[in-house]
């Protein structure tokens, strides 16, 4: 198997993570799985956790609320506010930790979220830009395992995508 595009870089002079992953998809079809529930469900979490919504509405001003849940059972709740939606191009998310009641926990970071899908021959590229408030907030993201854990949560998309072509 060609070896696919993952960057994952860190700037701790501007907090911002900088993620670029190569996908063997045409962009429609990596951008529904970002944008759409159903195949989100699918996909969002590092192995072995799966991802259930509890609700979605993506659209400006709309909101994705989740939990990741573990195999013993646990849920890890996420909430993310959607901006600036551009279909198949682009959109911005405000990301934060939460409960079950959607109540962000201020104790974690949030970040600012810019996700834009291009073209790359036949594959297509999704390059993720997060702006953190503070260096000790991307700090502790990193220390939270988001490198490993996106790079698990990207294979999942990948094995998902193989079904969908």
């Amino acid at each position: 198997m060609n070896r696919l595009q993952f960057d994952f870089l860190a700037d701790k002079e501007n907090n911002t993570l900088t993620i670029r992953r190569e996908f063997a998809a045409e962009r429609q079809l990596v951008w529904d799985c970002y944008t759409k529930q159903e195949l989100l469900d699918q996909w969002f979490a590092p192995k072995p956790f799966t991802t259930k919504t509890k609700s979605m509405d993506f659209r400006n001003g709309g909101h994705w609320h989740y939990a990741m849940v573990d195999p013993d059972g646990n849920h890890y709740w996420g909430y993310t506010e959607y901006n600036n939606i551009h279909p198949i191009d682009s959109y911005e998310t405000l990301d934060a930790f939460c409960n079950e009641a959607g109540e962000i926990n201020k104790d974690l970071p949030t970040a600012k979220w810019e996700v834009t899908f291009s073209d790359k021959g036949e594959n297509a590229v999704v390059e993720t830009i997060v702006y953190y408030n503070s260096l000790s907030d991307l700090e502790t993201v990193i220390n939270m395992g988001m490198k490993e854990g996106l790079m698990s949560t990207l294979e999942k998309l990948d094995e998902l995508l193989l079904t969908l072509k």
